[in-house]
């Protein structure tokens, strides 16, 4: 066992300490997950909606305590912090509503008499669960494993310990039967012998590629199904008929909401040439206008990224972009955890900016002369997890669509997740999907049943 600090990324101050769990404390809690699920995957979908109700009702009743919690572990603006909790709710409001049809057995016509595939549940689920959203990347999870009668168990990232346990405080004032959920206050040394119990059937991780990479080696040496969410570094792509405006206010949001600490935020502004200019001046004077300061005040739109090695790493690739050629237009700045919103131009394919990952609130830019090559510059990427299109031409847009490597095209909108279609990506990006009907098929048993009389 250890002692974890929480501290607020604001002002540096200790939220609290937490004890992990021991080696014997995480085996109690899986072999009593084991039992729970005996007993709740032959627990009604009428039961399992009416508990699911309830916790989106928790969720919003105390949404202002749970968006506190996050705030204060992570930094998030107070604003964005209760539209997350906000948004759990709906996640769990939408698959009360839809698993049993998700989940309904098929007719299949064959040479058999009847011959049909059930959807059963798999057991004890691990989520893997990165900061930056600490209660929607677990609620997205969470919810459609529950309904579909898994147990949900969960390691969460370690300064977000708070969170956590509030999200399993949800479940429990909820009404849901103790061990459905479970939250183990470990650190990511315990995560190997946790995937290899036998009583953990599956795992879904969101979080970085290095991190994807050894879950899915320990779950694959021990034969266990994974679904990776992980990097991105998605393009916005300004087209010269796009309607400059609302360009603007979508390319903001897309990224700098979360202080760019996101992995669908658009990261890469891919611009026509022709209306770079403006479009920039724009842009920059929009940017602006971004109210930077303490989180928990409710006009912070940019608050402090989550840790200080955090913003280090970003300043890092920044300079090195610059020192190749990049030409910062707005900000550049940082202060231990704050970074000033920044936009880089001239920035080119083969630059840190471009090629890496930026989990901050930096926004390179590239001007393109033609579709095709606005088209290899998004696909210049290892990741792909989604694109952004904007242009009037909606027919054309759509022709466009089979042309991108990504998991999602989003057309004059930033990429966002949405209970009611599924969410993954490809290459680094990672595989398997989550949300609507394909996400809650991810950890079910597809059983086959042929009858003859």
């Amino acid at each position: 066992m250890a002692t974890i600090k929480s501290i607020n990324p604001y002002n540096g101050k200790a939220l609290k300490s937490y004890t992990t769990h021991s080696e014997k404390d995480v085996v109690d809690a899986l072999e009593k997950a084991e039992e729970r699920f005996q007993k709740w995957k032959n627990v009604s979908f009428e039961k399992r909606k009416h508990l699911m109700l309830k916790a989106a009702e928790e969720l919003k009743k105390n949404k202002k305590e749970y968006a506190e919690t996050m705030t204060l572990e992570m930094g998030k603006p107070i604003k964005q912090a209760i539209a997350e909790v906000e948004k759990c709710a709906w996640v769990c409001e939408y698959y009360a509503e839809h698993a049993e049809i998700h989940l309904a057995s098929e007719k299949i016509n064959t040479d058999a008499d009847k011959s049909y595939i059930n959807y059963e549940p798999l057991g004890v689920i691990l989520a893997i669960m990165p900061w930056n959203y600490p209660f929607w990347q677990v609620f997205r999870f969470a919810a459609p494993a529950l309904m579909a009668g898994n147990i949900a168990v969960l390691k969460h990232a370690s300064n977000v310990f708070g969170s956590a346990m509030m999200i399993q405080k949800v479940f429990e004032r909820a009404g849901f039967p103790k061990h459905c959920f479970t939250t183990l206050l470990v650190g990511s040394d315990a995560v190997k012998s946790i995937i290899e119990h036998p009583v953990v059937k599956a795992v879904t991780l969101t979080g970085s590629g290095p991190a994807g990479a050894s879950v899915a080696s320990i779950a694959g040496k021990n034969i266990k199904k994974t679904v990776l969410e992980l990097g991105g570094s998605n393009a916005l792509i300004v087209f010269k008929d796009a309607d400059i405006e609302k360009t603007i206010e979508t390319c903001v949001q897309a990224r700098f909401q979360n202080t760019g600490q996101s992995c669908i935020a658009g990261k890469r502004l891919l611009v026509d040439v022709s209306i770079a200019e403006i479009f920039l001046e724009k842009l920059t004077a929009k940017v602006k206008t971004l109210k930077s300061g303490n989180p928990m005040d409710d006009e912070t739109f940019i608050g402090v990224m989550a840790k200080e090695n955090l913003s280090e790493e970003l300043e890092e690739q920044l300079q090195n972009s610059v020192i190749s050629g990049a030409e910062i237009i707005l900000g550049g700045n940082r202060k231990s955890t704050y970074f000033e919103p920044t936009i880089v131009k001239n920035v080119s394919p083969k630059m840190e900016i471009f090629k890496e990952e930026t989990f901050g609130p930096v926004l390179s830019v590239t001007t393109f002369k033609t579709e095709k090559e606005a088209v290899e510059f998004s696909n210049n990427s290892k990741f792909g997890l989604g694109v952004s299109l904007f242009s009037k031409d909606i027919k054309r847009m759509e022709e466009l669509i089979p042309q991108f490597e990504e998991g999602a095209v989003f057309i004059n909108e930033l990429v966002k997740s949405d209970p009611r279609l599924p969410f993954g990506g490809i290459k680094t990006s990672g595989y398997g999907r989550e949300l609507s009907k394909e996400g809650i098929r991810e950890f079910v048993n597809v059983k086959t049943v042929y009858i003859k009389k």
